[in-house]
């Protein structure tokens, strides 16, 4: 089934210009304006049945560029399924971490794909969710094991049964150098191809009504143009958007901000290359003029293929295609677009009814029937733009509580040329909601405005806000053009949100306790937010393990107009804590009978919206034996991705956190630690690193931790002495956070001074061992510890130390920061003895 030999594929590419009347190659324009941008990327869907799936494993996984010629160049159905919610990446914008940031990562998707136009489905449901991004992985077994398999391909076939795609294509293919993630998606997609369509894979969904669904193409990346059985053009510039194609897609990519993405790119030639992997429509060549070959792309050659059985539908199905023609025809002229698309939709209501009567041999009708709904929906969508009605919702109190009501008004102008006939308008809110108010049915004729009030009530029982589930307020408006009616939804303006009455925030947010240390009395500060937006009064008490001191519950009052109040409680630890065991101390709230003890995290950015992350408000907590030099003076650079500095000063350590490298007395510290990333982050690092040099030349010690390559790292002057990272940096890491390791120097002072490191502490660990390693370094360096993978690769480089003039500078790749953050004692341990090494010594 895999075809090599493509002999001339630059020269070859899909071409099908009469489908892009608008688009040139190499011209460049201004573009239309933003409402004729929307109307066409509304329109120019009409011209196409066919549909294309992208799968992927983490947000930003879509084909950007490819998707973006499919879906705004050629009109094609598109969507992207996503595994995970990228909760185990890095944050590049904020504080957000783990469920936080995956929060934030799947509203940067979907307002991604906004750009693009494509449909985003997640097989992750929430928080929390069994299918999460745990970190890099190089085995897509673990990977599925962990996620679990069963769920993750039920889910999977799911989404492909209910949308249907023509085209299926995961973003990577399955290779030992690309993500185990990735490579797990890539692996059900392949299986999915057959699978989709056997009633016996999950015949659950069957009795759900979702019917099985033959994918007809399932395409890869090709691996290279030689093996690649089309090359698609997807350089060409269109007048619409003012940009190519890729020009496009970047525009999408710069929407993941927390990923640092996008990229300025000039105009130009770009060749998209695939291989036609699995097909049901057909052998497979070894080279195509088009993706859609053997497809249907319209309905013209939808009804040119029906047999005889079909020959009552074929003139409907054709003149259908004639009135979506009529449509894009129609632009820009927005009343006419209005016009044509309700006559568009009255044909298609009358074939939808011979469709439904007519019995069909050798044609799967439930492919028939889904193109048109399909185009149900394009039609009403078009409807809606072309209309030129501006719907705008308000919530009074978008945050409510169980049993809370809010108003909510609807505001709507006419802003077209065209009279609004028989406008209803309703509240969509969940089925156990009460809404009270109501609006006759009218006509808004141009110009005119209309305001609805609404009452919504929220029962006493509803469950608390779902990040990833629907709007639970959308307005339907219903209104007829040439007694065809339609039905679309519009958004409200910000999110709503069914949370406790009372959220509970601890400060600190962790706690870790040095059982070398005197039990100090520990102050927990707790911020009371009243989310009611009316005067209540609640009991906040600071729950505490067994053998700990009770705690004095205290009275909140909140005014109507008071939102926010600060108590705090002290805790003095016992004695008899044991070494390495967990603990939670968790703040409580009890408002008319009901205890709460949630914690209500406020995730808002410009780019995406505001959102919220509920979570158990409990302060979770670690004691552990942690020895040191108490007159040790430690400076820290952090980069702003981690916050161990503030982690081992709440342990004891003194530390000074270094605001400007550049001017900074570093005589007065005895080590300086760099955080990861710090070169990339801090410019006064990177712009002085001499004085890091300098510092440990004159007998400084210096601990600098991971760093990609391209973070500003010079392999030859960063580090005292050679030390190249490892590249491509996929290939340099330890993923398995269990993986065996081996001591190389069992009596090295960094594993015996000033804590003496067992098996222990190299157990419990979080995520990750080890990311970009060094894959060369100079003689100078000693190596401690050697690590193998889950695939068998081991490093030896995880910690480098090196003497350096007086001084001493040690280099450790291992992935400290999640340790010490997730509370892991060994991490803690470990790396205090890297701070603490003062020289070489057996």
């Amino acid at each position: 089934m895999f075809k090599k030999g493509l002999k001339a594929v630059l020269a070859f590419a899909l071409v099908l210009p009469f489908l892009m009347p608008s688009v040139t190659f190499g011209e460049e324009k201004e573009g239309a304006s933003e409402y004729d941008q929307k109307l066409w990327s509304v329109v120019k869907p009409l011209s196409t049945i066919t549909s294309f799936m992208n799968t992927g494993a983490h947000p930003d996984d879509e084909r950007s560029h490819l998707l973006a010629y499919l879906s705004r160049g050629l009109g094609v159905h598109s969507s992207s399924i996503i595994a995970n919610r990228g909760e185990g990446g890095q944050n590049e914008i904020g504080s957000e971490i783990g469920e936080g940031l995956g929060i934030i990562r799947s509203r940067e998707m979907i307002e991604a794909s906004e750009v693009t136009g494509v449909k985003v489905f997640h097989l992750s449901e929430v928080t929390n969710d069994a299918i999460y991004d745990f970190g890099f992985s190089k085995d897509p077994d673990d990977t599925l094991n962990i996620w679990g398999e069963e769920v993750t391909y039920e889910r999977f076939i799911r989404i492909i049964r209910e949308y249907q795609p023509d085209i299926v294509m995961p973003a990577f293919r399955d290779v030992e150098s690309q993500h185990g993630h990735h490579r797990a998606i890539n692996q059900l997609s392949k299986r999915a191809f057959e699978d989709a369509a056997n009633p016996d894979v999950f015949p659950e969904h069957l009795e759900e009504g979702i019917e099985p669904w033959q994918i007809k193409k399932l395409y890869l990346p090709a691996a290279s143009p030689e093996e690649a059985t089309i090359g698609i053009e997807i350089g060409d510039y269109d007048e619409v958007y003012g940009m190519t194609y890729p020009q496009l897609g970047e525009e999408s990519r710069y929407l993941h901000k927390s990923q640092g993405m996008g990229n300025d790119i000039e105009p130009g030639s770009r060749i998209e290359y695939l291989e036609l992997f699995q097909s049901a429509v057909g052998e497979i060549p070894e080279q195509e003029d088009s993706i859609f070959e053997d497809l249907s792309y319209d309905f013209n050659e939808y009804a040119n293929k029906l047999t005889k059985s079909g020959n009552s539908i074929k003139n409907d199905l054709k003149k259908l295609q004639s009135e979506l023609d009529d449509v894009i025809e129609a632009y820009p002229n927005s009343g006419d677009v209005l016009t044509e698309s309700h006559e568009a939709l009255k044909q298609l209501r009358k074939t939808s009814n011979k469709v439904d009567k007519v019995r069909l041999q050798n044609v799967d009708k439930n492919d028939l029937v889904h193109r048109l709904e399909v185009k149900e929906e394009q039609l009403q969508e078009t409807s809606k733009v072309a209309a030129k009605l501006d719907v705008s919702t308000t919530v009074a109190n978008p945050v409510l509580a169980q049993g809370g009501q809010t108003s909510v008004t609807v505001e709507l102008i006419n802003n077209g040329n065209e009279t609004i006939n028989d406008l209803d308008v309703n509240l969509n809110v969940p089925s156990n909601w009460t809404v009270k108010g109501d609006f006759d049915s009218s006509n808004l004729k141009p110009g005119e405005a209309a305001s609805i009030e609404f009452e919504v009530i929220v029962p006493e029982d509803e469950e608390y806000y779902n990040p990833y589930a629907e709007d639970v307020i959308k307005t339907e408006v219903t209104y007829e053009v040439n007694k065809q009616q339609t039905s679309v939804e519009f958004l409200t303006g910000e999110t709503t949100a069914v949370i406790p009455e009372v959220g509970l925030a601890a400060e600190p947010g962790s706690l870790a306790i040095n059982t070398a240390l005197d039990r100090e009395p520990i102050t927990v500060d707790v911020t009371v937010t009243n989310y009611t937006q009316s005067a209540i009064t609640t009991d906040v008490s600071l729950q505490t393990p067994e053998g700990w001191a009770a705690v004095e519950s205290k009275e909140v009052t909140f005014a109507a107009d008071e939102t926010e109040k600060e108590v705090s409680f002290t805790v003095t630890p016992p004695e008899e804590l044991v070494d390495n065991e967990a603990f939670d101390l968790t703040p409580t709230a009890v408002v008319d009978g009901k205890e709460l003890a949630t914690s209500i995290q406020v995730i808002s950015y410009d780019h995406i919206g505001t959102f919220y992350h509920l979570e158990s408000s409990s302060v979770e907590g670690v004691a552990f034996d942690l020895q040191f030099d108490q007159d040790l003076k430690v400076g820290y650079v952090e980069s702003g991705y981690d916050t161990v500095a503030d982690n081992l000063t709440e342990v004891g350590m003194d530390i000074t956190k270094i605001e400007d490298f550049a001017t900074e007395d570093l005589s007065q510290y005895d080590t300086i630690v760099v955080g990861i990333r710090a070169y990339l982050s801090r410019s006064d690092l990177s712009e002085n690193n001499d004085r890091l040099l300098k510092f440990v030349e004159s007998g400084g010690h210096a601990v600098v931790q991971y760093h990609k390559p391209w973070d500003n790292w010079d392999t030859d002057n960063t580090a005292p002495y050679k030390l190249e990272l490892g590249q491509p940096s996929i290939e340099w890491r330890v993923t398995d956070e269990n993986s065996p390791y081996e001591i190389l120097n069992e009596d090295h002072a960094v594993l015996n001074q000033p804590n003496q490191i067992t098996d222990t502490d190299w157990s419990g660990w979080l995520q990750d061992r080890a990311l970009y390693y060094p894959m060369a370094w100079s003689n100078e360096y000693e190596t401690i510890v050697n690590m193998t993978d889950i695939d068998g690769d081991t490093f030896d480089s995880g910690i480098l130390v090196a003497d350096y003039g007086e001084g001493t500078y040690i280099y450790s790749n291992l992935v400290w920061y999640r340790q010490i953050q997730g509370l892991v004692p060994g991490g803690y341990r470990i790396f205090t003895n890297l701070i603490n090494f003062q020289g070489s010594q057996d």
